[in-house]
């Protein structure tokens, strides 16, 4: 995505209940190292999300699942600095009885979901190290990046360069008490990447046959 600074924010270091309370009514905004920063992306980006999401919907309606597709979703998530962020996903899937518990509250939440999903424009370094770090820590289980555009290293995506799905996940429970892990503080990410017309393998939609080819298409 594209990320620019909101010109009008001042110096002051925002709380993330603060980002909430004066959070604008126009667009996506996250907060980054306390500053207030406006998300602006091209339509063919917001295509892609949308479309995605779309997929998302579809599973949890055909299989009958208890989770929330939504991109309005904004997270609590904490830096390698240990300085409190607020992120908002292209696409957000959280179980449906979490949403559900407080209805009343924002469209915010400080704990983890079950998948978070960002589609890379230009700034592909934001969601390759920043972003992953801190799902990774806040303890999402699931996180992919959609490097629509092949932006990212060649060492991911070959040479020459092809637009790939990241998809990262935790170790199954059984591999991670083999590895001696007891809280999602100690589990890495393993990732699997997916290019051309082979279907992506998401555990929590196991079913999804979604493809780059498929999402170039959109």
């Amino acid at each position: 995505m594209t990320i620019a600074v909101n010109a009008t924010t001042s110096e002051q270091h925002l709380t993330f209940d603060k980002f909430l309370e004066i959070y604008p009514e126009d667009g996506h905004y996250e907060l980054v190292d306390g500053r207030l920063v406006r998300i602006l992306a091209t339509r063919h980006h917001d295509d892609i999300a949308d479309f995605i999401a779309d997929e998302m919907k579809a599973q949890v309606k055909q299989h009958g699942l208890n989770d929330k597709a939504s991109d309005r979703i904004v997270l609590a998530t904490t830096s390698a600095q240990g300085n409190i962020q607020g992120r908002h996903p292209d696409v957000s899937v959280v179980d449906l009885e979490r949403w559900r518990s407080n209805r009343s509250a924002y469209t915010a939440l400080r704990e983890p979901i079950q998948l978070a999903v960002e589609v890379v424009s230009t700034n592909w370094e934001d969601d390759d190290i920043d972003k992953l770090d801190e799902y990774e820590r806040l303890g999402i289980q699931e996180f992919w990046i959609v490097d629509y555009l092949a932006l990212g290293s060649r060492v991911y995506l070959g040479n020459p360069k092809q637009p790939t799905i990241f998809v990262h996940s935790f170790v199954r429970a059984s591999e991670q008490s083999e590895l001696g892990e007891s809280t999602h503080q100690n589990r890495k990410y393993q990732m699997q990447a997916f290019q051309g017309t082979t279907p992506m393998q998401s555990p929590t939609f196991p079913d999804l046959q979604l493809t780059m080819a498929q999402i170039l298409a959109v």
